[in-house]
């Protein structure tokens, strides 16, 4: 099994307990009630199918990771499937098809038809096999079109930040190329503070990285990231980042526009009030904008708002101190670190982005993981027991003055 296939499964195993790892479930009586739900409700596989684990598999899940966080979830091995291969992928698109098309249609009626058209046996499946299926399929889907709209506010902060961009203004650089400025930013749902903001010429997930990373490392983390389905947001590496801090990604449906009310509003009020008083004259380089763009946020942070009863963003955040919950640094430093595959030669290199690195002999032909800074100064290779080993560029010349060992095949005679 591949990494990227075993990174695929720990994620789906992630995604089962990640409303208990980021504290969004709360009405349920128990641990085990919860477990029950999920695996009555099911978990989309890495090949796109529904499979049902036991709630003991799922709390071994659980444990797993309050242990050893995300990597506890990574397979070592062959993994069992845990779901029933009575009912292949034929059978259950004639089955949906067929509760789709007639909502009204039991269960036991679909049973028939199914043996009617000669699609089942009575020996093959029976009729509870069909009618379990058909009742963790309705749990599962939506029997409606219609999307809920209404306005909602999270009652504390830090439960959603909301991130996205904003294309700016252009910037004239001292030799006398425009170029066009992003403005990515984050806003805590309940208190509409600020949580992170910056300016850059691209609108990457690098930079998008940068700006959680800052505003985790001041203001603790979110239960819930809430992003748009844009390259920047959805993607692998933000899962794996969500999975190693502890939180959750929640993306919006398409033309839902209430899911991202608060910070589309916030950018509105940025180009109405910032924006529209700059003399872009006055600026060169992104670090004079950046300066200008935080005083501001620095002001309306500290502003009254209306909607918040007379307080300031500021003043709302911080009034449930109890709720900022800040991560370790050397966490923080590993989480977002930036995740390749890549296989090593026989002479113990790695190629990223066309740079030979130098790896420790011992990992010559085999495929390993390597985790980065965005900027390439820290590569690390990921040992077999998780730990983080450095590695270094090639230096051929230092490798000529290195005394090599021997290696003994056979015995025999000094």
């Amino acid at each position: 099994m591949d990494q990227d296939k075993k990174q695929a499964i720990a994620l789906m195993r992630y995604s089962s307990i990640a409303p208990l790892i980021s504290g969004t479930q709360t009405d349920y009586e128990s641990l085990n009630a919860f477990f029950r739900e999920v695996s009555a409700k099911g978990l989309k596989s890495p090949n796109g199918e529904l499979r049902h684990y036991a709630p003991a598999t799922i709390k071994k899940w659980y444990l797993a990771y309050k242990k050893d966080g995300f990597d506890a979830l990574i397979p070592s091995g062959r993994s069992d499937c845990g779901v029933s291969r009575k009912i292949d992928n034929e059978l259950s698109e004639e089955i949906r098809y067929l509760k789709h098309t007639y909502p009204r249609l039991s269960a036991s009626a679909i049973y028939r038809q199914l043996q009617d058209k000669g699609s089942i046996s009575a020996k093959q499946i029976s009729e509870a096999t069909i009618c379990r299926f058909i009742n963790q399929m309705m749990l599962q889907e939506r029997l409606t079109d219609n999307q809920d709209m209404r306005r909602y506010e999270r009652p504390h902060i830090n439960e959603v930040w909301c991130g996205d961009s904003s294309v700016g203004p252009y910037l004239k650089s001292t030799d006398g190329k425009k170029r066009r400025i992003y403005v990515i930013a984050l806003i805590d749902d309940a208190s509409r503070f600020i949580t992170g903001i910056d300016v850059f010429f691209n609108d990457t997930f690098v930079n998008l990285m940068s700006v959680m990373k800052s505003a985790i490392s001041k203001y603790g983390k979110p239960k819930v990231f809430n992003f748009d389905n844009g390259s920047a947001y959805k993607n692998k590496q933000m899962e794996l980042l969500a999975a190693r801090i502890g939180t959750t990604i929640s993306y919006c449906n398409p033309y839902t526009p209430t899911q991202k009310a608060k910070i589309e509003r916030w950018f509105r009020t940025m180009k109405d009030q910032w924006m529209a008083s700059l003399d872009m004259r006055d600026f060169h380089t992104l670090d004079e904008l950046r300066g200008s763009l935080h005083h501001f946020v620095h002001n309306y942070n500290q502003s009254i708002h209306s909607s918040l009863k007379g307080m300031s963003p500021q003043d709302r955040f911080f009034s449930e101190p109890e709720l900022i919950k800040r991560l370790p640094e050397e966490q923080i430093e590993n989480s977002f670190l930036l995740e390749i595959e890549r296989r090593v030669s026989i002479d113990s290199v790695v190629t990223i982005d066309q740079v030979e690195y130098e790896v420790d002999y011992r990992f010559a032909k085999q495929r390993i993981t390597l985790r980065y800074t965005p900027d390439m100064n820290e590569i690390y290779v990921v040992e077999p027991d998780g730990t983080l080993s450095p590695i270094h560029l090639l230096n051929k010349h230092d490798n000529a003055l290195v005394k090599r060992d021997k290696v003994r095949l056979a015995g025999g005679d000094d």
